[in-house]
């Protein structure tokens, strides 16, 4: 659907103006459309995100600092988001032994085991745009392009 029709607006002051609206819209689509494919999941969209960073670190062990510089949302509450995948079991946390004020991160067998179950519903998600991978790949790249 053009923006034009989910917003109920059709002039822009530009289509520099047209075009970053719609980015805006789209990403708050695209994060609303995330949340629901994950919900079944027991996780949201940010859960996701910090155990796919450590899946990739795996079996070494990240600061909390250096996920959270990972992340694709920088305003996460990294406390509160890793407190909450404890609580899943979906990771462990530990106190670094050269700085006290610094925590240890991995992820658990059953982290890795929800991120299995995840990657076999992972097209769904990522077909979620409905492009083709060649438009896939020009919209990643005039993203890429945009911010610089």
């Amino acid at each position: 659907m053009k923006i034009e029709d989910e917003i109920k607006q059709s002039i822009f002051i530009s289509a520099h103006q047209k075009a970053v609206i719609n980015l805006i819209f789209t990403s708050n689509w695209l994060y609303h459309r995330q949340q629901t494919y994950f919900k079944p999941f027991g996780i949201t969209g940010q859960q996701f995100n910090v155990l796919r960073i450590l899946k990739g670190q795996h079996p070494k062990s990240l600061s909390a600092k250096e996920i959270k510089s990972r992340m694709l949302d920088k305003n996460s509450d990294m406390s509160r988001l890793l407190d909450r995948l404890i609580a899943k079991n979906l990771i462990e946390k530990k106190s670094c032994p050269n700085d006290k004020r610094a925590t240890d991160v991995t992820i658990t067998d059953s982290g890795l085991q929800l991120l299995k179950e995840i990657a076999r519903k992972q097209k769904d998600i990522d077909q979620v745009l409905c492009l083709s991978d060649s438009e896939a790949e020009q919209l990643s790249s005039l993203l890429d392009k945009s911010r610089g």
